[in-house]
């Protein structure tokens, strides 16, 4: 449903926003490994959010990526979804058509237009904090278990 780099997005900030809770700022190398990214696709993600005021970039020594925890407990999901993959996902269309509407609906509209409703209203509600907090409390996880490890 997201674009992939938008999951990306979604992971970092949480994983930053667990960190600055602690006063810790965070490198990139840290961020893209945590989320299992690649470093380069995670600095343009990075730049995104910075760019937006959703993650806050320190240069030098002691530097790297922080969220207030003020910020954290306003910032919205929506946010972070809008910043890198735009609204495009409360409108578009379930199976990928050009011209979907009410008046010319493709078969899955009316049941994708609740989905998406549903969707957009968990986004409007979700706060970075509460996010991280779920992390933070060890029930919730930011990657996949490899139980090859």
């Amino acid at each position: 449903m997201f674009s992939k780099a938008c999951e990306y997005g979604i992971r970092a900030s949480i994983f930053i926003a667990t960190k600055s809770s602690k006063g810790i700022r965070v490198g990139i190398k840290d961020v893209a490994k945590e989320i299992d990214s690649p470093e380069p696709f995670t600095a343009k993600i990075m730049q995104i959010l910075t760019k937006n005021g959703i993650i806050h970039s320190a240069k030098g020594v002691g530097g790297g990526f922080e969220v207030s925890p003020e910020a954290s407990k306003s910032i919205k999901l929506i946010q972070i979804v809008d910043a890198i993959d735009g609204n495009k996902i409360y409108s578009g269309c379930g199976i990928g058509l050009k011209e979907c509407s009410e008046e010319h609906p493709c078969p899955v509209h009316h049941e994708f237009k609740k989905i998406r409703g549903l969707l957009l209203e968990m986004l409007t509600k979700t706060t970075l904090e509460q996010l991280a907090t779920d992390v933070k409390s060890g029930d919730f996880f930011l990657k996949t278990l490899n139980i090859n490890e």
